[in-house]
């Protein structure tokens, strides 16, 4: 079916693409000309941290305060670049949230690169550096406006129809005298990478304090063995479709897990997703609107009868879909 705002919303693709990618290069080059046009009325070093007194009580290179750039590249450059490569129309809720992270995360940048340089300026030693007070509050307060600013841009222009609107779910016809099951799964192998490292440096640290090697090992520990068992926790999910549900399993040992009874589906239908449109990996959203996003591409897109959804990413998720719709039909036949 063709939707009536298919060529317009292709514009709106192209305009905020190039608007955000617009806004992208000039936060990057202020975070680069910044540093660049007072580096002769700065110290060497430069004062970089600030103790609970107010006094700086860390220094860096002036040459450093240029990462600031750096850290905008590699957070702006890869969303964008993630931004781009998603199918079709960016929808108007990707759009709005894209475009507040990307706003307040570069205002807010821009804000405490200024900050540290107008403490340092004039300062012939970095440890007499100004010790800034209110001017945190603005920073926070203008990266807040600049956010909204771009939630408000980001609503500009026509919204795609839901996916599930456009087209109806795939079926499949049951034979009666067999139990039908279908069972599939997705994994982030950079994940479980991740995760198994967390872990061998947990377990490290931990030996080291048991030892008395490291006395302060096990603060070190505990965060890293909390981070690898999350981290595994959300590296894979195995999805099983019986009659009665849909179970969701996640971690190599399939643990948690969670199952929605068959008689809370009206159907479900194929989606293509990706990181970006949903806000990163792991669990994504709210309950009643959630995605469970392993990896980005085809998603189970289940539809709850209250009217909520729930989205897995999941390899073969056209026969997951298929089978769930059957299964829904067979219990109002």
């Amino acid at each position: 079916m063709t939707h009536p705002h298919r060529t317009s919303d292709t514009g709106v693709r192209a305009r905020f693409l190039l608007a955000t990618a617009a806004w992208t290069v000039l936060v990057a080059a202020v975070l680069v000309a910044v540093p660049l046009a007072f580096a002769g009325r700065l110290p060497d070093p430069v004062a970089s941290h600030w103790g609970p007194s107010g006094q700086p009580d860390r220094s860096m290179p002036p040459a450093a305060l240029t990462l600031f750039a750096l850290v905008w590249a590699v957070v702006a450059g890869t969303s964008l670049v993630g931004l781009a490569r998603t199918r079709g129309e960016i929808r108007r809720a990707t759009r709005v949230w894209f475009a507040a992270g990307l706003g307040w995360t570069g205002a807010f940048l821009i804000g405490v690169q200024a900050v540290t340089v107008a403490a340092n300026l004039g300062r012939d030693d970095w440890s007499r550096a100004a010790s800034p007070s209110w001017e945190i509050v603005v920073v926070v307060g203008v990266a807040f406006a600049v956010g909204a600013l771009g939630r408000f841009a980001g609503r500009l222009g026509p919204d795609d129809a839901p996916p599930e609107r456009e087209r109806p779910g795939p079926l499949i016809d049951l034979d009666t005298r067999k139990r039908p099951v279908w069972v599939s799964t997705a994994t982030a192998p950079w994940a479980v990478g991740l995760g198994v490292v967390a872990f061998a440096a947990a377990l490290s640290f931990a030996a080291a304090a048991l030892w008395g090697l490291a006395p302060a090992g096990w603060s070190t520990a505990l965060p890293l063995a909390l981070a690898a068992v999350i981290g595994l926790a959300v590296s894979s999910v195995s999805v099983r479709i019986a009659p009665e549900g849909l179970t969701m399993a996640f971690g190599p040992l399939r643990w948690p897990s969670r199952t929605v009874r068959l008689d809370r589906i009206e159907r479900a239908w194929v989606e293509w997703r990706s990181p970006v449109q949903v806000g990163g990996w792991g669990v994504r959203g709210l309950p009643g609107r959630a995605t469970v996003m392993i990896r980005g591409g085809d998603c189970l897109v289940v539809r709850y009868t209250s009217g909520g959804q729930l989205a897995v990413s999941v390899d073969d998720a056209e026969t997951g879909a298929a089978l769930l719709n059957a299964l829904a039909a067979r219990r109002t036949a």
